[in-house]
């Protein structure tokens, strides 16, 4: 039986490069990508932070929304493609379904190729093994949590103690932002501390 092979990389030749502030510049990953093969202006961009999520990566979205079959997409890292393996993956994976090539020049990787396709399917199953291991840690923490009796869940901001202290300032004449400061929570806290304690 005849092994699946990939398109024939014989389209557009696309690059993305990210970094994660605007502190940093994007100018050495142009360069590798332009040394590489990529024209300028098919090169995709974005910068953000380490917490956008892959809404907010409008250059990633332009870039995947532009390419078609055929295509290759070329990247000076494979972890450009997210912020975490699964996001990674996640993308690797749309682009093999969609037969668009994926390039990357760290790691050498080239889906056009077997052995390619293979090192991106292996670290597809690591990044899978990985969220399973995670979700199996947080289920037995939860369970060993409930099993002592102890609380499930994020604790309450204020206790007892200290939101009756925040009714006491309040009564006392101490504004929002100074018992917030006090007791080191938000003014937004202290506001839902005190609505609760009138309606009761």
């Amino acid at each position: 039986m005849a092994a699946t092979s990939a398109p024939a990389a014989t389209e557009t030749v696309l690059g993305y490069v990210r970094v994660s502030t605007g502190h940093q510049s994007l100018d050495q990953q142009v360069d590798a990508l332009t040394a590489a093969g990529v024209g300028g202006s098919r090169i995709y961009s974005d910068k953000l932070s380490g917490t956008s999520t892959r809404e907010q990566r409008p250059g990633l979205a332009a870039l995947l929304d532009y390419a078609r079959e055929g295509d290759v997409i070329v990247v000076i890292g494979i972890d450009r493609l997210g912020r975490n393996a699964a996001e990674v993956m996640t993308t690797i994976r749309e682009l093999g379904e969609r037969g668009i090539v994926l390039r990357s020049l760290r790691e050498g990787i080239d889906t056009s190729n077997a052995a390619g396709r293979m090192i991106a399917g292996v670290l597809a199953s690591l990044a899978e093994l990985e969220l399973e291991l995670g979700r199996e840690r947080r289920t037995a923490a939860r369970e060993a949590r409930k099993a002592r009796g102890q609380p499930i869940g994020r604790p309450k901001a204020l206790d007892g103690q200290k939101a009756a202290l925040a009714q006491r300032m309040h009564a006392a004449g101490e504004p929002a932002t100074t018992i917030a400061s006090a007791l080191g929570v938000s003014r937004a806290t202290v506001y839902r501390v005190l609505a609760r304690d009138n309606e009761s």
